[in-house]
């Protein structure tokens, strides 16, 4: 078994040398083609495509549901980012809005126990596990996030008969959601080792975020690009698509070290100088 175990670690441990040898014309045309292939593969077994979103906010959940665990067990949030929280919160919370007025559903639930879930951690960091908390590292301003993703709302967003003030808020958590993450990151670029839950929590983001971004691009191939018209015409419905792509390109890296880690049994994940 252990020798088996070291072959496998091995292998894989080889192939990931080779990846990273190669040139960056392979390695982005190695990315596009894995991309495409899992595209695919989800359009031809999941018939339903908006499956691909409720998928995608339950992979969200478990992933707060990591942390959750983690602080509860281990009781500590070092290598945790409060402001990430924070902004998935007024995103969740913005986005439960439109839900409720818009379109009650089962993402309206799904949202409802995501935010509870986030609510949870932000308390234990803000209140219980205060003193773990690595505020030093966590140095993205929450300011310099909403401001742009507000302004963005302003100018760019759905044209439909809803008020002017709904559409700008679900514009405005649809921008933000895209670059919630990057506190998160910034911790774990500065700190370098992430612990499995943490990596769990980033790793279960990052497949939502690709199951979010397959369902908008799998639906736009099955209308023939009528659905970018769906919300109205204009800049708004090519920027939610190009915010989910964003999103999904955002976590590519990790994503990648993260499954070389998990392939090779290592129970922290080493981040190299330049991810994330």
């Amino acid at each position: 078994m252990g020798y088996t175990k070291d072959k496998r670690k091995g292998v894989f441990q080889g192939v990931g040398r080779w990846i990273r040898r190669q040139s960056p014309r392979v390695k982005t045309t190695m990315g596009v083609f894995v991309a495409v292939t899992s595209f695919i593969f989800l359009w031809l077994v999941v018939h339903n495509h908006d499956n691909l979103f409720v998928i995608s906010e339950v992979s969200h959940f478990i992933g707060i549901a990591f942390l959750i665990y983690k602080l509860f067990k281990e009781r500590t949030c070092a290598g945790l980012s409060l402001k990430t929280q924070v902004l998935t919160a007024i995103f969740l919370a913005f986005r439960l809005y439109c839900s409720l007025i818009m379109e009650y559903d089962i993402h309206t639930l799904l949202d409802t126990a995501t935010l509870v879930t986030t609510l949870v951690v932000i308390f234990m960091i803000r209140f219980k596990l205060k003193s773990t908390y690595m505020a030093d590292k966590d140095t993205i301003s929450l300011l310099l996030v909403i401001i742009p993703c507000a302004v963005l709302a302003f100018l760019i967003h759905p044209q439909t008969n809803h008020y002017f003030v709904n559409r700008l808020i679900w514009a405005f958590s649809a921008y933000l959601e895209t670059v919630s993450i990057l506190p998160q990151l910034r911790v774990m670029q500065n700190t370098k080792i992430v612990e499995s839950f943490t990596a769990n929590y980033v790793f279960a983001l990052g497949v939502a975020r690709f199951l979010a971004c397959a369902n908008w691009i799998l639906h736009i191939i099955d209308s023939g690009g009528s659905f970018l018209t769906r919300y109205g015409n204009g800049y708004w419905p090519p920027m939610v698509v190009l915010c989910e792509m964003i999103q999904t390109f955002i976590f590519t890296d990790f994503c990648y070290y993260y499954v070389k880690s998990v392939m090779g049994g290592d129970l922290l994940l080493r981040l190299p100088s330049g991810v994330v």
